[in-house]
């Protein structure tokens, strides 16, 4: 029986050569960006010149905002473990949940499932505004009947509108990418008010998400892109912990400020 071996269509060394993808790795190097060479990675195709730069406007919007969770769960890690650097970055992505990154991969399914369930409703016309409004208000509507939530919609911070929702909408179009996803999730934006009540702004990682999924990314690799771009905020957030470390002082703030309360009492 011949072995079969590992078959991979990725990465293969030999003693004097490197192949990536099929190419020579020397080839590759200074002529193919990190953001194409992921698209290309992750798809097995290479991304036209309009899907690459949508995904490296994704990896900049996604890479830091402040000192979220993830950046102070990174922080604190260092402080803890300043000779494990890994650890410290890990700590940070392992923090990308339903709450802060997953909504990425999240807002991207939810789409994905409301355009495979309604597809004889799907407008046939992009610029079809009145049809992508009432699939967004199906949408909306389902999702409150079913006790759930739009992933994408709201944000903590950002309360009337998230600044990187619409420039990614415009790149998007100029990069000639704006697909069903986009197209749906900006419906959802227009059209949630008046289903729920109250205002909630498209936020920058479910934008993100739908950018993806009209890429072509798969969805299940959603929630890695935004860890990708996540990992390169990490890195800053600990260089800037090495140069100016606050690490201590939200640790001694917390514990400082500690309060004892009783355990509640058991119910029966």
């Amino acid at each position: 029986m011949t072995d079969p071996g590992y078959p991979t269509s990725l990465g293969v060394s030999t003693e004097a050569t490197i192949s990536l993808l099929g190419e020579d790795i020397t080839d590759l190097m200074g002529s193919v960006g990190f953001g194409e060479l992921a698209y290309w990675l992750m798809t097995l195709r290479r991304p036209s010149p309009g899907e690459a730069r949508v995904l490296e406007a994704v990896l900049v919007a996604l890479a830091d905002h402040g000192f979220t969770p993830t950046a102070i769960a990174a922080r604190l890690t260092y402080l803890s473990a300043p000779d494990s650097l890994q650890g410290a970055v890990a700590a940070g992505l392992l923090g990308g949940g339903s709450r802060f990154l997953g909504v990425t991969e999240d807002c991207g399914a939810f789409l994905a499932k409301v355009l495979e369930r309604h597809t004889a409703e799907v407008p046939s016309s992009d610029d079809d505004t009145v049809g992508w409004d009432e699939l967004g208000r199906v949408a909306v509507r389902e999702a409150r009947e079913a006790g759930s939530y739009v992933p994408g919609l709201g944000h903590p911070v950002h309360k009337v509108e998230d600044p990187r929702t619409p420039r990614l909408m415009a790149i998007a179009k100029e990069a000639g990418t704006l697909g069903p996803h986009l197209r749906l999730f900006g419906a959802i934006g227009r059209v949630h008010e008046e289903v729920l009540g109250r205002h909630l702004p498209l936020n920058g990682a479910g934008v993100c998400g739908a950018a993806l999924a009209d890429i072509g990314i798969p969805l299940a690799m959603l929630r890695g892109v935004a860890l990708l771009a996540r990992t390169a905020g990490l890195l800053g957030q600990l260089a800037e912990e090495q140069r100016r470390p606050v690490g201590m002082d939200v640790y001694l703030s917390v514990d400082r400020h500690a309060t004892y309360v009783p355990p509640e009492e058991p119910r029966d």
